[in-house]
């Protein structure tokens, strides 16, 4: 007979950042502990930035009422970044001191909660007051985890200042990456969002209790090797890649696109730069001209705005209407937010143009679709040369950052045409597609992660 302690439940609480980013991979992992006979209670920050955000959260909570919901007042905060959801984040951990009797007030108690790792310098000192064991979700790369746990102290040094553009930046004899690839704020010498996250996030990581990642082992085994080994950092909690977390059924219930049913399979490139990312007027309209050029079928969404309530301009305006006329003959432009996740599980889809936000490397990793990666901001050159090293796409390093430069329609139409006709790349696509399910199905190395992680928590 078993005990009363092997069969109880596990009651964890979930509290996302601000931004698609990093609350799609919380909705994921929600799921996936529901699945797995783990009480979970989704605690949502209010009011939310985007309204992508909030029809998210509503799609899910209707899809999933086993998973209880909290919602988290915020204060009112006055703004000091251009970016919106930097500036929601701040708001998000000015406001984590009223979490404590909110925690406290669960039924049944906690054994875990799962905090973003921007929210980890003020909600770590919250939970272990009222001794409640946190878990930090890093919502990137295990490459990006590197740096995040080396920037406090290379910021406290000249090492970056001392290095060109072309040097690798090394810490305690661990090479990490080339100068080239980091976040331009985390090199600024003057005070942002960004760099004071990573200085107070980075050191106070170490007093969680675990680190989740979503990644999987053979995706990012030279990473995970010198996180789990202390190369990096030591005395870290242990690291467990969780990863690729699947899709919910929440996602499957968002707009479908009939058009790509007539399309032959794999003939379509699908074209989008995220849920943040708003190019500018004139780059929009080269990459509307490459993609024409390219004689490849598209789907592109397009995005103008950083914010989607802001967004408010129509297609046309945007991208002018002989450019609409077009493209009409081989491919669809969509101005709405898109379900991405069924959009690259489409048997038509070929090739994914991606700014390689980390949840869109995941997915194409997890749907085998090859990736042409054109990096904006943020981890994403990071996550490109992931991608280009693994064989899960190629990168084009001569296109800088976002507003850099821009890019001509013909180079874009010269890219797109060699990435859809690389056969190779295509059969490479679809082995890591191969090692990602393996990772999360039965006795996979992510499947043995969160099997461990929840077996502990049933202990607390």
């Amino acid at each position: 007979m078993s005990s009363s302690r092997d069969q109880k439940l596990a009651h964890v609480a979930l509290l996302s950042s601000a931004g698609m980013g990093h609350i799609t991979p919380f909705l994921r992992l929600a799921a996936l502990l529901t699945a797995r006979n783990v009480q979970v209670t989704f605690i949502t920050p209010h009011p939310t930035v985007s309204l992508t955000e909030s029809q998210a959260l509503s799609g899910f909570f209707a899809s999933f009422p086993q998973v209880k919901q909290k919602q988290f007042h915020l204060l009112p905060l006055e703004e000091n970044s251009a970016d919106p959801f930097f500036n929601h984040m701040q708001l998000i951990k000015s406001s984590c001191h009223l979490l404590s009797p909110l925690l406290s007030a669960l039924t049944p108690s906690l054994s875990g909660f799962i905090t973003d790792m921007t929210l980890a310098s003020t909600v770590i000192p919250i939970t272990q007051a009222i001794s409640l064991p946190n878990y930090i979700l890093f919502t990137s790369s295990a490459k990006m985890m590197t740096l995040f746990l080396s920037y406090p102290t290379l910021a406290g040094s000249k090492a970056l200042d001392d290095l060109d553009e072309t040097d690798v930046i090394k810490i305690r004899n661990v090479e990490l990456m080339p100068k080239s690839l980091v976040p331009p704020p985390l090199l600024q010498k003057s005070n942002n969002f960004l760099k004071n996250s990573f200085i107070e996030d980075g050191r106070k990581v170490i007093e969680s209790c675990g680190i989740l990642l979503n990644t999987f082992v053979s995706f990012e085994l030279e990473s995970l090797r010198k996180i789990n080994d202390g190369q990096v950092l030591e005395r870290l909690p242990s690291v467990v890649a969780i990863g690729p977390l699947p899709p919910c059924d929440s996602e499957k219930s968002q707009l479908q696109l009939t058009w790509l049913d007539d399309q032959p399979a794999g003939s379509v490139l699908y074209v989008s730069f995220g849920s943040r990312t708003a190019l500018a007027r004139d780059q929009i309209r080269e990459l509307g001209e490459g993609l024409i050029k390219s004689g490849s079928r598209f789907v592109w969404v397009v995005k103008d705005k950083k914010v989607d309530r802001e967004d408010s301009e129509e297609l046309e305006e945007v991208i002018g209407h002989e450019l609409i006329e077009r493209v009409k003959e081989k491919g669809l432009i969509v101005k709405d937010w898109l379900n991405q996740e069924a959009t690259l599980s489409h048997p038509a889809i070929g090739g994914f143009l991606s700014h390689c936000g980390w949840n869109s490397v995941m997915e194409a990793a997890w749907h085998g679709v090859r990736i042409l990666a054109w990096p904006q901001n943020g981890d994403q050159k990071v996550n490109a040369d992931i991608v280009e090293r693994i064989g899960l796409g190629t990168w084009v390093k001569s296109w800088g950052w976002s507003g850099e430069m821009l890019v001509k329609g013909a180079e874009i139409a010269e890219r797109i045409r060699e990435s859809m006709g690389n056969e190779s790349l295509r059969i490479q696509a679809l082995g890591i597609k191969e090692d990602a399910r393996k990772a999360v199905g039965f006795g996979g190395s992510s499947d043995k992660g969160l099997t461990e992680l929840i077996s502990m928590w049933k202990q607390f």
